[in-house]
């Protein structure tokens, strides 16, 4: 299975980051690829709530979504939109992290909403409080296609490794990772974490990924950390983005899920146990 990984430094404006999304999947979907990712908020990155209630929408109303959506009916193309910064109309006026499974015919596959809030002190300087103003979903989310079955996720998932155990257990044999990184706790544990779940899981990892310092109209500008990775059910790396924005194109050997699974079969091995004290 040919897969692209596609990496981005979107900024606060949607109609910028699109033009520059439709023109990376086209560049993927000409390089053979049938299943590309996108990273999460590929439609806004911005930590100005008063930026993000004018420029987002709700998912009915996104322009990014309907135009990802006919640009996979063109290309016929499997479409990992790593995940949109959506309005949800609910009163307290939190928004969705929501990730999307386009298919081929342009159809809604699977959607997911991102579980974990990034709630957290990184540094003095870096901090960020996701809760505020993102509602978090409760559903963990298989989609099966014919070609494999994906389990959903967003970044900050990536540090609860139960949830990845639970969508293998359930069926996936590729787990989606998009995300927008910190630089900090990325080059402390970006590798070994994606590389962990790929380990524990038996899994291929698709980790695409925001890099750089993103445009912002109002506000401060974040910055990512990059290196959208593509990791093997074994643990091994098969391709770094590094940090330029672009497309990086991996094949997957989906056989390689039951090899690995068969030398350590570990997802069958769960044994029932006493809570700690």
């Amino acid at each position: 299975m040919k897969t692209a990984l596609i990496q981005m430094t979107a900024g606060d404006d949607p109609a910028v980051n699109l033009v520059a999304t439709l023109q990376y999947i086209g560049e993927a979907a000409a390089q053979g690829a049938t299943l590309i990712c996108t990273p999460e908020v590929t439609n806004c990155v911005s930590q100005d709530r008063s930026r993000q209630q004018d420029v987002l929408q709700l998912e009915q109303d996104d322009i990014t979504l309907k135009a990802l959506r006919d640009q996979a009916a063109q290309l016929g193309v499997w479409l990992s939109i790593g995940s949109l910064a959506l309005k949800t109309g609910d009163a307290d006026g939190r928004f969705a992290n929501r990730s999307f499974l386009v298919g081929p015919d342009g159809r809604i596959a699977a959607r997911y909403d991102k579980i974990h809030m990034f709630d957290v002190t990184v540094s003095g300087t870096e901090s960020y409080r996701e809760s505020a103003g993102y509602r978090p979903g409760d559903r963990a989310v298989l989609a099966r296609t014919p070609g494999a079955a994906l389990g959903l996720s967003i970044c900050y998932d990536l540090r609860f490794a139960q949830l990845h155990r639970d969508l293998a257990q359930a069926g996936a044999e590729i787990l989606l990772v998009p995300s927008a990184f910190s630089p900090v706790t990325g080059a402390a544990h970006w590798h070994t974490l994606l590389r962990a779940r790929a380990i524990e899981t038996g899994c291929f990892v698709l980790a695409a990924a925001q890099t750089g310092v993103h445009p912002a109209g109002s506000g401060r500008a974040r910055q990512t950390y990059g290196h959208s990775l593509a990791v093997d059910p074994w643990g091994t790396v098969l391709a770094d983005a590094g940090i330029e924005p672009g497309v990086t194109l991996v094949d997957l050997d989906l056989a390689l899920v039951a090899q690995s699974r068969g030398r350590i079969p570990s997802l069958h091995h769960d044994r029932p146990y006493l809570d700690p004290k």
